[in-house]
């Protein structure tokens, strides 16, 4: 009989794991880090991402060592380079939050205080570009990114290049910000977040072909549309309202109409981009969080 891919663990099994591993955040710092509609709380720190904190410190560790030994076989000074970590998952699902928590919490274990978070929204074309190629229903689609940038830009932080640029969006403007660059300088760890870090590219390697570890952050289809409205809801009473929003046609719109609304960018764009190309992915994954309707972890999947 073949051994299971995955060991499975229920939420309570996967808290312990955190063994004696302190909580380095507070309350407000939780409050800070959570996303729009996406419950967090310090239980769920505490029983779900403080476990995989210590197992990614863990990896870390033992990437640091190998490549230590690799360096003294060669006889070559060891050179700084990022443990990469992938965090992939639909629209809505909480993808960005569970990130920004690994973040905070991986940079307070004394081995690696430099850990960087890169979304991939920066990697998708800018707007012109999308309309010029008729994209802009497909925006999140793997064709609606530079798929080539965001690979050389993966392949040159597991290079070690000591500087690292990092294209930037407004979600505002729901646009690329051409003249702006982030710089990252040799990070401990980069984290790297978006719906397509587990999918196949087209110059012969895969993004994914670069992490030391990835995670896939899961749900009902059905959870997750019901987050996907909650939030533009949420967007419409705020952000949306704002002079330069790109959706500020939206903010007059009643909370009925922006349901109508809501439910048909769902079902037109971002189920389908789930659907077929997102949940397909999950199987390449490290690990799987599947999140129950409350956001808690009901159950996580780890690879042998």
């Amino acid at each position: 009989m073949s051994r299971p891919r995955y060991i499975d663990f229920d939420q309570e099994s996967w808290a312990h794991l955190r063994a004696n591993t302190p909580l380095t955040l507070t309350a407000e710092d939780v409050d800070k880090l959570r996303g729009i509609n996406v419950l967090l709380d310090m239980d769920m720190v505490e029983d779900t991402y403080l476990p995989l904190s210590r197992l990614l410190n863990l990896h870390v560790q033992g990437s640091q060592q190998l490549a230590s030994v690799t360096d003294t076989f060669l006889g070559t000074p060891p050179g700084p380079v990022p443990f990469i970590i992938g965090v992939a998952g639909s629209v809505a699902v909480g993808k960005s939050t569970i990130s920004r928590v690994l973040q905070a919490l991986l940079a307070r274990w004394p081995q690696h205080p430099r850990v960087e978070l890169v979304t991939t929204d920066g990697f998708l074309y800018p707007n012109a570009v999308l309309e010029e190629r008729g994209l802009m229903d497909r925006k999140g689609f793997p064709e609606s990114y530079d798929r080539k940038m965001l690979l050389d830009f993966v392949a040159g932080a597991a290079a070690g290049e000591p500087q690292l640029e990092v294209p930037l969006y407004s979600h505002i403007k729901y646009d690329v910000v051409t003249h702006e660059k982030r710089v990252i300088h040799e990070p401990d760890i980069l984290l790297v977040e978006g719906l397509n870090v587990l999918q196949a590219g087209d110059h012969g390697a895969f993004v994914s072909d670069y992490f030391d570890f990835s995670i896939f952050v899961d749900a009902e289809v059905e959870d997750i549309k019901g987050w996907y409205v909650q939030r533009f809801l949420t967007l419409k009473d705020t952000a949306f309202g704002q002079p330069d929003a790109y959706f500020r046609r939206y903010a007059g719109l009643s909370d009925e109409e922006a349901v109508e609304v809501a439910t048909d960018i769902w079902e037109r764009i971002n189920e389908p981009n789930l659907v077929e190309n997102i949940a397909p992915t999950k199987d390449r994954a490290s690990l799987i969080i599947e999140k129950a309707a409350d956001h808690t972890a009901r159950r996580v999947r780890l690879r042998r």
